[in-house]
């Protein structure tokens, strides 16, 4: 079972000003059921302090739900319901509580209970309690995420350092037309100085930021 960078980070949410993972997508990807990961996380819960897993509050998950719904498609039968927008939430709701649970899966204690969020460090700490080699693998592909969404954010806080490499990057194409005009006209470029020239000027364009794509506070972290 192979899960790509962009499969996770859509399913990676931003809840109390913190990236995390539910608990029912995150069983999906070690291919265990919901229950199976909270008991394993219930074994060791002392391994789970509230900056690494916390439950979200039916408001929260209310506020996650209407940001789905204005970034996907409402199927036709969904755009047709006549009690309005109100049912139309409750019954995304219900999805994600549908998704978390099966008949026989009912959370710790009790059925229907809300979904539990994973930091970073909670989903770190899973890999001590979800041994199997899937866990471990996934993992992996997960912490590479979101690494990736810390480099973004830390270049958002140098809103100059994107400027500046552009900036460099436009005088050495400009210098490095200047290089080759002069060598060419003393037929002294080989292959080996426009590969050098080459290097440097990719070397730039791999420091020079990406723009970041827009994302929303809560809800899936993908493109708006």
């Amino acid at each position: 079972m192979e899960h790509n960078v962009e499969s996770i980070r859509n399913k990676i949410y931003e809840i109390r000003g913190q990236r995390v993972m539910l608990d029912f997508d995150l069983a999906e990807l070690y291919g265990v059921e919901t229950r199976a990961l909270n008991q394993a996380v219930k074994r060791n819960i002392e391994r789970f302090p509230e900056d690494f897993m916390f439950q979200l509050t039916k408001g929260e998950l209310e506020i996650l739900t209407n940001q789905i719904l204005r970034s996907e498609k409402v199927s036709e039968n969904t755009e047709n319901i006549s009690k309005g927008s109100n049912l139309i939430s409750q019954i995304v709701i219900s999805r994600f509580l549908d998704k978390r649970e099966t008949k026989h899966d009912k959370g710790w204690g009790g059925s229907r209970k809300l979904p539990y969020a994973f930091t970073e460090n909670g989903v770190a700490m899973l890999s001590s309690v979800l041994r199997s080699s899937l866990a471990i693998q996934i993992n992996i592909g997960i912490m590479r995420t979101f690494t990736e969404f810390r480099k973004i954010a830390t270049s958002l806080q140098f809103p100059d350092y994107a400027a500046d490499v552009a900036q460099l990057r436009k005088d050495f194409e400009e210098l490095k037309l200047d290089i080759e005009d002069i060598l060419h006209d003393q037929n002294d470029i080989n292959e080996s100085t426009r590969a050098q020239l080459d290097a440097i000027s990719e070397a730039l364009a791999e420091l020079q930021p990406k723009e970041p794509k827009p994302r929303r506070r809560i809800g899936f972290m993908q493109d708006q």
